[in-house]
């Protein structure tokens, strides 16, 4: 009992203890659930009140999606809704107009496909706007989400060009890429007149970037097809820039062949702009035997002020095969510069530059056919300059420098002047007049005067700027000073009077003589300072007489007009040969004769002349006219010019010790047939008699005056032809009225008539031009040159036109430069052929070249023969 007891008490010690025990650990337990709990709610409280810290889910649509079709369905369990027929989807800034459209709310995807025939080929494509910009596809898939896009055969419109993919993928507004594309600038084609486009570049990939005012195309490995046939024109890459502003990019080369230089690529090269006013354009023509080319070009402009270009061609010609007879290697070289400033930028001070310095050897080793086309390989000389001239607004003077460069290529010599400064005074009167109106000689008296400065050398081309070069250096100043007066007498007659005076000075004079021992004459050049001085007056008088023929009115001619302007003149200088001048020199020929030369012959200031001047001039100049009845003219009569001028000139030395007639020269000028033909004509007329003595090809002229003979003559007429000069007055047909078939697409320009013939007008214009003349001189036989030349054109289709000129030596009995030229306009590109078969080079050029202003350089193929100086036609 007492264990049983002892057992039940210390069970309930145990349960009081421990009870204690919870109730001193709980409170602590409940204590800090409590604190946790507040601070929860706490935190809650400060999220709540804090909203913007909120990170909500991002929804799938951020815009009201708006739908509307002619047929809508619903399909709730699988979250999808299809539109049929007439489909529209606004969502933002898109707009999709499909015949069928279908919307996956799960997946975030609009679907648009165009329509359908009964064979389930697209007959009507889908269309889609997004901020204004507009594309066709046969279907396409818009993830609202991600923004991302498929398209399947997509027509993309950019600027100019249309593209059409068989896949384009868009990864946001800015950047689409697109396999298997085609890209054309075909209007035709991209105004759907057309179902194919006359060309388009074949690309395995396009990556088109659009910025906010421009787009580029990054084009991969394309082809260029012409009417779906592929071309050789392959290209391993383009950047195409859509933009007003200048960007740079590679320039895509022409390649192929020629015989004496190998293959070839042509024009491979870089453009870049630099800043607002410069760009730049670096080109390399590279060919396989060893030929190459650097061609940079930089131009310039800054508005209202100047314009300008700068380009080179430095590079090395090679020929034939090394080791062979064959072969040869050339340096050559172009340095072209032109500069143009704006009239308005400076009136007192202007610059202007036209520099075109080269090898002596350029155009003989040019591998440019376009020197051929253009006939720059027959030139024989070239001319460089730079101008700066200086006015001022208070002073009646001007400051002309002026540095020039001119090429002989025949003789190998460059004549270099530089620098050459000319200060000229403005016309002044010597007099002042009294009322106000000059009146009389004095009141009438003008001078002119002007001081000149040159220094000028001729040397070849290997001595420019070298010491031989400076020691031939001649320096020369000059000053002229020109009075002049005029009045009338009698009403009729115009009196003149003038007096010139000449002052020069230079650093070289001229030693001549008789060398025996090569049997030659030798001028040797002095280092050495001389001047002379020269003056001469004249005076003329002139009037103008009128005579009328009349006729019997109403006949063929009714009258005829013959104005004669008739003028005398009297001029003076005396000998300046004399020895009192100092000017003359003599020395002994190889005859032993005496013969008088100048110190200042050869000079750059010219030379006194010898023999004193007393001599009376005369010129007739002539004008006839002719009226003659006219059915066409609302006057009845039309007025026909037999000769527009007709002019007769000469003199009469009294001083002369012999010869006091000179040489008369009659020079003609008309226009018969509407003005039409033009003819040009000069004839040289010897008053004294020339002896030949036997053996000898020279003559002598005597004194037997009297026996006239032609010394020169010299004749050049000109007609223009044309289809409108053969059409009678209101021939032209009007075609419309005349058939009623009239050519689709690209034929609009043809009429058909019933037989489905077609009717276009086919212009052409051709120019007839001759030319002789005949030079004799103190020559037994003279020389005579004699051509005929034609230069013209015709339309064969409002497309196809033919060009051409060609040249007839009718003494020789050969064609002289000779050129054909086809062009073919076709559509959206051009093709031109031009072939030069005779002459000294025989050469063709092929070009084809795409009208659009952003491919006018990008995309072109040429083909281009060799030239063969001897080559059998």
């Amino acid at each position: 009992m007492d264990k049983t007891v002892f057992k039940n008490i210390l069970q309930i010690l145990i349960i009081l203890i421990f009870n204690n025990f919870l109730a001193q650990q709980v409170p602590e337990k409940l204590q800090k659930s409590m604190m946790v709990k507040d601070t929860i709610a706490k935190a809650a409280n400060d999220t709540i009140k804090k909203k913007d810290t909120i990170v909500l889910p991002k929804e799938s649509l951020e815009d009201v999606l708006r739908t509307k079709a002619d047929s809508k369905r619903r399909d709730v369990p699988k979250k999808m809704i299809y539109l049929v027929q007439n489909a529209q989807v606004k969502y933002q800034n898109m707009q999709i107009d499909a015949d069928y459209i279908s919307i996956d709310e799960e997946k975030n995807i609009i679907f648009a496909r165009g329509k359908l025939d009964s064979l389930g080929k697209v007959t009507e494509l889908a269309k889609v706007d997004q901020a204004g910009k507009k594309y066709e596809v046969e279907s396409f898939s818009y993830n609202t989400k991600t923004r991302e896009a498929i398209a399947y055969n997509a027509r993309t419109e950019e600027s100019e060009g249309l593209i059409v993919a068989i896949k384009t993928k868009k990864y946001n507004d800015s950047v689409f890429v697109m396999r298997n594309a085609e890209f054309t600038t075909d209007k035709y084609y991209i105004d759907k007149k057309d179902s194919r486009p006359d060309y388009h570049l074949l690309a395995s990939h396009i990556k088109m970037q659009k910025g906010k005012n421009s787009s580029t195309l990054i084009v991969g490995p394309a082809q260029m097809y012409i009417e779906d046939v592929p071309t050789p024109l392959v290209m391993p890459f383009a950047i195409l820039p859509f933009s007003d502003k200048r960007s740079a990019g590679i320039l895509i080369p022409s390649f192929g062949e020629r015989e004496d230089v190998g293959f070839f690529l042509n024009g491979l090269g870089y453009y870049q702009p630099i800043g607002e006013h410069f760009d730049l354009k670096v080109l390399a023509d590279i060919y396989t035997k060893g030929s190459w080319t650097l061609r940079p070009e930089m131009n310039y402009v800054k508005k209202y002020r100047y314009t300008g270009n700068f380009s080179a061609d430095i590079g090395t010609t090679v020929r034939g095969i090394k080791g062979l007879d064959n072969y040869g290697k050339t340096g050559t070289y172009r340095i072209a510069w032109r500069h143009s400033q704006d009239t308005k930028a400076n009136p007192f001070l202007t610059f202007s530059a036209s520099v075109d310095v080269t090898s002596q050897t350029f155009y003989n080793n040019t591998v440019n056919n376009n020197y051929i086309m253009d006939q720059s390989v027959l030139r024989t000389q070239q001319n460089s300059t730079l101008t700066l001239t200086k006015r001022f607004l208070t002073l009646p003077v001007s400051i002309t420098a002026t540095g020039s460069y001119n090429q002989n290529f025949a003789t190998g010599l460059a004549d270099l002047r530089l620098p050459q400064m000319n200060i000229a005074i403005n016309q002044f009167y010597l007099f002042k007049s009294k009322t106000g109106v000059r009146q009389g000689l004095l009141e009438n008296i003008t001078v002119n005067t002007g001081i000149n400065l040159t220094n000028a050398v001729s040397t070849g081309e290997g001595e420019l700027f070298t010491k031989a070069m400076w020691d031939k250096l001649q320096t020369g100043v000059k000053n002229n000073v020109a009075l002049g007066t005029n009045t009338t007498i009698a009403k009729y007659f115009t009196f003149t009077l003038g007096a010139n005076f000449d002052n020069a000075l230079t650093t070289k004079t001229l030693t001549r003589f008789y060398d025996p021992v090569e049997n030659v004459v030798v001028d040797k050049v002095n280092k050495k300072v001389a001047a002379y001085s020269t003056f001469n007056t004249s005076a003329s008088l002139q009037t103008t007489l009128y005579g009328m023929l009349n006729f019997k009115k109403g006949g063929a001619v009714e009258a005829i007009r013959h104005m004669v302007m008739p003028s005398l003149s009297f001029s003076y200088a005396p000998d300046f040969g004399s020895p009192g001048f100092g000017y003359f020199r003599n020395y002994y020929d190889a005859a032993g004769a005496l013969m008088p030369y100048s110190i200042f012959d050869n000079g750059i200031v010219g030379s006194p002349s010898a023999g004193e001047v007393g001599a009376l001039g005369y010129s007739i100049a002539n004008n006839i006219e002719m009226k003659i009845k006219s059915k066409s003219d609302s006057t009845g009569v039309k007025k026909i010019k037999i000769f527009e001028s007709l002019n007769i000139n000469g003199n009469y030395n009294f001083l002369a010790k012999s010869h006091p007639f000179s040489i008369i020269t009659v020079n003609g000028q008309t226009s018969l047939f509407d003005s039409k033909l033009s003819i040009n004509t000069s004839l040289a007329i010897e008053p004294y008699k020339i002896l030949f003595i036997p053996g000898q090809n020279d003559g002598i002229r005597t004194e037997d005056f009297g026996s006239f003979s032609v010394q020169g003559f010299n004749v050049q007429m000109s007609y223009p032809l044309s289809s409108e000069i053969f059409a009678k007055k209101g021939e032209k047909k009007d075609y419309k009225k005349l058939y009623d078939k009239k050519g689709e697409i690209r034929n609009e320009n043809y009429y058909f008539d019933n037989d489905n013939y077609a009717h276009f007008d086919q212009s052409w214009s051709l120019n007839v031009n001759a030319s002789y003349q005949y030079t004799k001189g103190l020559l037994r036989e003279g020389t005579k040159i004699a051509s005929v030349g034609l230069d013209g054109n015709m339309k064969l289709t409002p497309y196809w036109n033919v060009t051409g000129s060609t040249h007839y030596d009718m003494i020789t009995g050969k064609l002289a430069y000779t050129r054909i030229g086809f062009a073919r306009d076709q559509r959206s590109f051009t093709i031109n052929f031009n072939w030069v078969p005779f002459g000294q080079y025989k050469v063709y050029d092929f070009f084809i070249g795409i009208k659009a202003n952003i491919l006018s350089d990008a995309l072109k193929y040429k083909d281009r023969s060799f030239t063969q100086p001897n080559a059998p036609f």
